[in-house]
């Protein structure tokens, strides 16, 4: 066996050992320490701002929250959709490339509920491998909480309106706000801006 393919072996091993290992801690995160849901409450409900597809305010309304139970929610989202949204995973970088490389005018939605939550004018190409902007669409569609999950202090990005686990939103990103929003694609679905 030559020295080049003794490196490769030893390499490619490496690799495979480091991705099992990453494979294993996302999984954990994404079930061990996440806690059940609370009880779902009939009359929760909570103010949003909605958007035409063109990105267009369209005014502030108060609206009761969608809940469904975990089997509910099963039924009707994906797969991947379901363990990212409702069990707070994260997808692996680049693997969204429909949303990552989305770059027409228009609004990113809620997968689970429909409200906008970025427009396309604040998308940037972070690097990342995930679909990144600078800016919520509003303030009142998305909420923020303190995730410990991963043994560090993160800021947890949800959907006002569902509850959905978006993403997380740092402080390293570009000007106005210096704010990158990165968020899971599974979590997003794109509307297109309406041709005048």
């Amino acid at each position: 066996m030559t020295d080049l393919t003794r490196r490769a072996l030893i390499f490619g091993a490496a690799a495979a050992v480091a991705a099992g290992i990453f494979a294993g801690i996302d999984r954990v995160a994404s079930s061990t320490f996440i806690q059940d849901e609370p009880p779902l409450d009939p009359n929760a409900t909570v103010d949003i701002v909605e958007f035409d597809d063109s990105g267009n305010r369209m005014g502030k309304i108060r609206v009761r929250k969608v809940q469904k139970t975990l089997a509910e929610w099963q039924k009707v989202l994906s797969t991947p959709q379901f363990v990212i949204t409702r069990k707070a995973a994260t997808e692996i970088p680049y693997s969204g490339r429909e949303m990552l490389n989305e770059h027409r005018a228009g609004i990113f939605r809620c997968a689970g509920c429909g409200t906008a939550l970025f427009d396309a004018k604040a998308k940037f190409e972070s690097g990342t491998g995930w679909p990144s902007f600078w800016q919520a669409i509003t303030p009142e569609n998305v909420r923020e909480k303190d995730d410990f999950s991963m043994g560090v202090l993160r800021r947890e990005v949800l959907c006002a309106r569902c509850d959905a686990h978006l993403g997380h939103v740092f402080d390293d990103g570009p000007d106005p706000t210096g704010l990158r929003y990165c968020m899971n694609s599974v979590a997003l679905k794109f509307s297109a801006k309406r041709s005048a």
